[in-house]
Parts: structure tokens; sequence; C-alpha cells
């Protein structure tokens, strides 16, 4: 993926910023949608089910705004790994059934159910986004679009998840996980590349069960 142009990163900056604007919404009701709108949010849809794998670069900023950056690889459904460069302790694995947040310098960590966070829309196998959540938020600026979505299943932790789309080039620009208690985590993806297939032992983790780490990259 090349670098973004400079209109581009204007109007992600823009939206970035209206995002961090809202506070999480409390049983919030749908937004009505026109069918330009629907079509947009299919076109994102489309997007995450033209692809079993992809890998590339990432990005972070911690709710306390710390910056990470990494690798991540994608194998779908429900297979990801987020490796942090150091000084970033943290490895973030889903093995289709569990995501794991690891600290490989302690060699302890934590584990939730996939079905559980909000990443299962991400590593799904077939992704609707109008079907399978209500959506709460559009914004579209100069082809980059963000969607603020929370799922009807109510699997997200009571939190929402922005999907930021860049509609020219047809992409997954970034996401942002809002969790139950407003905090906010962004993630921004680059050199994306799908169709290569991983080693599946990328998507294999031991975590030292006796131990317990609940603090997050």
């Amino acid at each position: 993926m090349n670098s973004l142009s400079q209109l581009s990163r204007r109007a992600l900056l823009g939206l970035v910023l209206m995002i961090m604007a809202v506070p999480l919404a409390r049983a919030s009701e749908p937004l009505a949608l026109n069918p330009e709108q629907e079509a947009a949010i299919n076109g994102i849809s489309e997007y995450l089910n033209s692809f079993k794998t992809l890998q590339g670069e990432f990005t972070q900023i911690s709710p306390k705004g710390n910056l990470s950056q990494g690798v991540f690889y994608i194998s779908k459904p429900g297979k990801m790994r987020f490796e942090y460069a150091p000084p970033n302790p943290f490895l973030i694995v889903a093995d289709g059934t569990w995501l794991t947040v690891k600290n490989v310098k302690k060699e302890k960590g934590d584990q939730f159910p996939l079905s559980q966070t909000p990443l299962r829309l991400v590593l799904a196998n077939t992704v609707d986004i109008l079907k399978d959540t209500k959506i709460l938020d559009f914004q579209d600026q100069d082809g980059i679009l963000a969607v603020t979505v929370e799922d009807k299943k109510n699997t997200l932790a009571n939190g929402q998840l922005t999907l930021v789309f860049d509609t020219t080039r047809n992409v997954l620009q970034q996401w942002v996980v809002i969790d139950g208690k407003g905090r906010r985590t962004t993630v921004s993806l680059e050199n994306v590349v799908a169709g290569i297939q991983p080693d599946p032992k990328l998507f294999v983790v031991k975590i030292d069960r006796k131990k317990n780490d609940k603090s997050s990259p």
C-alpha cells in the first residue's frame, strides 16, 4: 500500500478528530440510513469478504496516548497475530476461538473468547455489517468513510467499533475500539497485502495459566 495522499491524510485526520469528540453512546438507537449510506456500508462488508489472508504493518495509539508499531497477520476465519516492535512487550494472537494478550517478557498474559471481542467482526468468514450490527454513526469526508457500530448481540463487551474505510482505494484504513468505559484504542493499517498464506504456527501461543496479566498493549 502506498502512502496516503496529502488530501487523504487531511480527510482521515478530520474524521479521527470527529470520532474522538463523540462520547460513547449508551443504549444507542441505530441511525436511519438512506440507500446511499447502506450501499457505502455494504462496500466495507464486501471488502472484508474479499480476502481470506491479509498481512501488513500497523500503528496503534492506546487509550493513554502511547504509540506502538508492529506487523500483523490475518487468516480467516478467526485467526490473527499482532507483533509489537520493542519496547512494547506485548503479543496479541487470535487462534479462532480465543484472543490471547501476552507479555512476552514476563511469559504471562490473559485470554478472552474471540466471540466477545470487536475483532470477531473483522475476522469472521462472512461479514454483513448491516445485518450483524447497529449503525450508530456515519461520517463521509473526501473519500474517507467512518462507520461506528455496536453488535446487535451485545457481544462487544458493551463497547463500540469504528471502521475507517478509504472508498477511493477500497481499503480498510483504520479501526477504533471503544470499550464500555469510553477508552479508545486506534489501529491504523499500512503496506497491506492480501493473498499470502501465513505460517499456521503464527496463530499458536502459550501462556503461563498460573499467572495473569491485566495490563494491555
